[in-house]
């Protein structure tokens, strides 16, 4: 299935540090930068705006004023661009894609990336656009499936492109293939096999960037120059959902997976990575958990087995603390505090300690189904459900 997220935008063109323009924000962890936003609030928040983009779990990415997301009806996925304060729509683009609603209600999953003025998307079955971000008008577009003939995982191509110097690189086939970013010619292709469900993230070893990212049946560090494989670790997940995003810390890495998987801490080097610890306590279905001050919160378990929102120790996986109204929701943070949204549409402000879960504030802001991840800027929090339903919060500071 599919990890997912949401995000936000500025509200104005001069507040170019708020943007959020890639998969888990501009620092790629999940937390916002943002410190002059409100954290209470009396009942239901204020929803600024609303707008419907049909089915799908896509995040949010933003700059320059406006906000991008994708949704499905009707045979037909969209990607659309609004005006990230009023909610007008600017452009919109649409083309045929299946529903694939295999043990989901199906629709997007993928988020689109932004970078240099250009909007890079790809879709669940392949069809990959590079859009001028201002106009909606396509630089150049293809079908990676069917140009590199690697095959498709059961839930389709989720992972976001990343943009990493003049490559765009792309979870397809075993472990990634790049195109170039100018003109969407591929550069490099890994082997034909499942491709799992995470983002490339970049990260530093020894001088050098590497890749790393979930397959089929491992999780994987890649040279994004070439496409050589440096590193892998068998990590074998049922359906080959390996779908949360690495978290890379002081020279290690915390992967996790549902399914009753687990989750590890790897120690990462020159050789294959060597497990400092190994437990169930953590089981990231869908969304990355989020580090803080040495500390993981996360949803752990399966969106139809009792879900709950958990914290534990990074250097040991050691529970500290759980709390069940979360459900399968998503969590990401900012100055120091929670925010969560949870799978029934409630969204819950919390301060980020180890010592209990201490929520600030709790409100309605959607109906059920929600698993994307909000995400806060600019005193502005976008949420989305299921159905394709984004809700803007108005947490400004007056």
């Amino acid at each position: 299935m599919k990890h997912l997220a949401l995000l936000c935008f500025l509200p104005l063109a001069s507040v170019m540090g708020a943007d959020w323009p890639q998969w888990r924000g501009p620092d790629r962890n999940g937390i916002s930068r943002e410190k002059e936003w409100k954290a209470e609030f009396q009942g239901d928040p204020k929803i600024l705006w609303k707008a419907s983009v049909g089915l799908g779990f896509s995040s949010f990415v933003v700059a320059d004023g406006k906000v991008y997301t994708a949704g499905h009806a009707s045979e037909t996925d969209t990607v659309y661009c609004f005006d990230a304060v009023t909610g007008k729509q600017v452009w919109k683009h649409s083309f045929p894609a299946e529903l694939g609603d295999k043990f989901f209600q199906g629709g997007t999953t993928g988020t689109p990336t932004l970078a240099d003025g250009k909007l890079y998307h790809l879709s669940r079955w392949g069809d990959m656009f590079c859009f001028d971000a201002a106009t909606g008008k396509i630089v150049w577009q293809k079908n990676i499936q069917q140009e590199t003939g690697l095959r498709l995982p059961d839930w389709g191509y989720t992972g976001a492109p990343l943009v990493w110097e003049n490559l765009v690189v792309l979870n397809v086939g075993e472990h990634g293939v790049a195109l170039d970013k100018t003109s969407g010619k591929v550069v490099w292709q890994s082997p034909d096999e499942n491709a799992g469900y995470s983002t490339p993230l970049p990260y530093q070893q020894d001088g050098k960037t590497l890749l790393t990212f979930g397959s089929g049946r491992a999780y994987v560090g890649v040279d994004p120059k070439t496409g050589e494989k440096v590193w892998e670790h068998k990590w074998t997940t049922s359906y080959g959902v390996n779908a949360a995003d690495p978290i890379i810390h002081k020279g290690q890495a915390f992967i996790s997976s549902g399914y009753n998987k687990g989750a590890a801490l790897l120690k990462l080097g020159e050789s294959e990575p060597q497990v400092v610890w190994q437990n169930r306590v953590m089981r990231n279905q869908m969304n990355a958990s989020i580090l803080i001050a040495d500390h993981l919160y996360g949803i752990d378990g399966n969106e139809d087995r009792g879900a709950s929102l958990k914290c534990i120790e990074f250097g040991t996986g050691k529970q500290l603390w759980e709390e069940k109204s979360a459900g399968a929701g998503a969590v990401v943070a900012a100055d120091g505090k929670l925010i969560v949204l949870c799978e029934s549409g409630e969204l819950i402000i919390a301060h980020a300690t180890p010592d209990a879960f201490d929520p600030i504030s709790r409100g309605h802001v959607l109906d059920a189904k929600c698993w994307t991840a909000p995400v806060l800027a600019n005193g502005l929090l976008y949420c989305r459900n299921a159905a394709g339903d984004i809700a803007c919060v108005d947490l400004r500071k007056k």
